[in-house]
């Protein structure tokens, strides 16, 4: 087998079968397969597209390329949820420990982020001595007395998109719907969960800007997802504006408390009940999407989920006495509020150059080498829709430095005022096949 004649065949738009997609990844992988000729094959695939079979077989051949988690030891079925980001996304946070709480085990390798903030296990570490390295045993025990555990992930877990990856973003490839598709889909299954929630976003503070592009997406993980016998589906939700009110790492962890409590902003509070009931129903408690929804509130209004919050927390080495005081949590030294210039509506958050200034202040990270300041951040005042008087505050910043007019300059321009309201939707559609 050749790698040319591999090249040529998707370059002239025929199906590859799954050897050679796997001689591919495997000599990728290994090294013997050269930069010049893997870059020609990616703008095949570009140019070309997969059919869902090769979508699938790619997808497999990166999850084989290294380590794959197994969750077999783990009774039940295991959901996992991935969302393809966006400014404020405090959901995992808050679906972990109401799917626990329903007796759902949830078993979740988690990574930490790159961007406007910290990813989840960031987040989660604004408990001090909060930790995720684990051994195989722990995590299996965890989860299996407690439902709820956090692992990071692990450094050999698909190498081959790590290096795929690399080479897309230097050959104009990265917007490829079957490189993203197994991309994204390739870690998942790695993961080991039985069933899969996905959350892709659409918006100004997504990857996909339009919710037609954001539908390609989400239908070519979910056949994947399916095909490789994983039960797969997607919601396509909103990040036109910021999910939720806080932007940062403690700011964020507070919110999912008040969330846990049913005091939760009503954007994050409802994303988050459509896609745990979607969880629900996948793992087999009910085949209602209502009675699903009407026992993740259950668990709320009992205490449950918050209880089994302040649980999870204590098993991974965090203090549970600071989810009853957040006041414990990292705090920043300033409160500086951005106020106002009119009267109106707010008819525009841009999400992501809001996102952009939280990162200014420490909140994230530009490269991964960056420390994160997990106090720092915004919190929003006002959404979308919301009326504004002159003076009244916009947003919260919450600074480490006293001087922030770069910041405030930035949000005052990406917070637009106007005369009427606008309408908001946080739900597009679900999508199954």
């Amino acid at each position: 087998m050749r790698m040319v004649d591999i090249i040529e065949k998707k370059r002239n738009g025929k199906e590859l079968s799954k050897e050679e997609i796997q001689f591919f990844v495997n000599g990728y992988t290994n090294g013997m397969i050269p930069d010049y000729q893997a870059s020609a094959f990616l703008m095949a695939i570009y140019f070309q597209d997969m059919s869902d079979e090769e979508r699938a077989n790619l997808t497999l051949a990166m999850v084989e390329s290294g380590d794959v988690i197994d969750l077999s030891k783990i009774d039940g079925i295991k959901v996992d949820k991935h969302s393809t980001g966006g400014v404020g996304d405090t959901t995992t946070l808050v679906l972990a420990p109401l799917i626990a709480a329903l007796d759902i085990p949830f078993a979740k390798m988690s990574g930490r982020g790159l961007g406007h903030t910290g990813g989840t296990i960031d987040k989660l570490e604004a408990f001090d001595g909060f930790h995720v390295e684990l051994t195989d045993e722990e995590f299996t025990e965890m989860v299996n007395r407690d439902k709820i555990s956090v692992i990071g992930q692990s450094g050999n877990l698909t190498p081959a998109d790590k290096k795929l990856y690399a080479l897309r973003d230097v050959t104009a490839t990265v917007s490829s719907i079957p490189l993203i598709a197994s991309s994204i889909m390739s870690k998942k299954i790695a993961a080991g969960a039985d069933a899969i929630v996905l959350d892709v976003k659409t918006g100004a503070g997504a990857f996909m800007k339009t919710e037609e592009d954001a539908a390609e997406l989400a239908s070519a993980m979910v056949r994947i997802g399916n095909l490789v016998g994983r039960n797969t589906m997607a919601i396509i939700s909103d990040m036109s504006q910021p999910l939720g009110n806080a932007i940062g790492n403690s700011l964020e962890v507070q919110e999912a408390i008040d969330t846990l409590q049913g005091n939760g902003p009503a954007d994050l509070t409802e994303l988050v009940l459509t896609l745990g009931s979607q969880m629900v129903v996948l793992a087999g408690k009910t085949d209602s999407l209502t009675e699903a929804r009407e026992l993740l509130l259950s668990v709320i209004k009992d205490g449950s989920a918050l209880a089994k919050f302040k649980q999870f927390i204590k098993n991974q080495g965090g203090n549970p006495n600071w989810v009853d005081d957040p006041s414990l949590l990292p705090q920043a030294k300033y409160e500086i509020e951005v106020l106002a210039d009119s009267d109106g509506f707010v008819s525009e958050i841009i999400a992501d150059n809001i996102g952009v200034a939280a990162m200014k202040l420490g909140a994230g990270r530009e490269t991964k080498e960056d420390d994160i300041d997990l106090a720092v951040g915004l919190v929003l005042r006002k959404k979308v829709g919301d009326p504004v008087k002159k003076g009244d505050s916009l947003v919260t910043i919450f600074a480490n430095q006293k001087e922030v007019t770069d910041v405030e300059a930035m949000i005052k321009e990406n917070i637009l005022i106007g005369e009427e309201v606008s309408e908001t939707k946080l739900i597009y559609r679900e999508i199954h096949s």
